[in-house]
């Protein structure tokens, strides 16, 4: 795991170079006539502000930011190097209470077992988890309702998303129907995995 804490702050082409890894998970170093190819598989954690402040939506409206700050804070990232995210969060900030309540009701060890058994079934089908299907294996295990295909595909048309970005949603629905042991994916699981993926933006 690779975990990148204020992501907007790290330089730009450093970033980018990124983008082989994440998606081939491999990276390919050349130096004169050599070429040498080592394993770079990784999951990668980032983390980031709002904007430069990082109060910005905070109910205290203590964010000055101005429109032009907030979006040079954000063009930092490039729409390729995000399009290769698969689930993007927005974390409130938490209450300053030190006895408020836990939120949810299963605890980490019941998450746990949901993941492990989901990872199971994955391994069971296809042999491999969903993050590393190819585009047969995507074909052959995500498969769709003809209306379900369809309400996906005018849903990425609408929100400016790539192919890559629709193949990556697949995968992400898959699992969240893994974490529910369902046979299929699901209109409520492709919504849910549509929730995670920001639309387009040109950088």
């Amino acid at each position: 795991m690779l975990f990148l804490d204020e992501l907007p702050e790290f330089d730009r082409k450093v970033l980018e170079v990124l983008r082989e890894p994440l998606e081939s998970g491999c990276i390919v170093i050349a130096r004169a006539r050599d070429k040498v190819r080592f394993p770079a598989r990784f999951q990668l954690v980032a983390a980031m502000n709002p904007c430069p402040c990082g109060y910005l939506g905070d109910p205290s409206g203590r964010c000055r930011c101005s429109p032009d700050q907030i979006q040079r804070y954000r063009g930092k990232l490039s729409g390729p190097l995000l399009d290769r995210i698969d689930l993007h969060l927005t974390v409130a900030r938490e209450a300053t209470a030190l006895n408020a309540p836990l939120a949810g009701n299963e605890t980490t060890q019941l998450v746990a077992e949901r993941v492990a058994e989901a990872r199971r079934i994955q391994l069971q089908r296809q042999g491999c988890a969903n993050a590393f299907l190819d585009l047969t294996g995507l074909r052959s295990h995500c498969q769709l309702l003809p209306e379900d295909q369809s309400w996906l595909e005018r849903a990425c048309e609408r929100l400016g998303l790539s192919l890559r970005a629709a193949h990556r949603i697949l995968k992400v629905a898959r699992t969240l129907a893994d974490l529910q042991q369902a046979e299929s994916i699901g209109r409520a699981h492709l919504a849910e995995a549509l929730q995670y993926r920001p639309a387009s933006q040109s950088n």
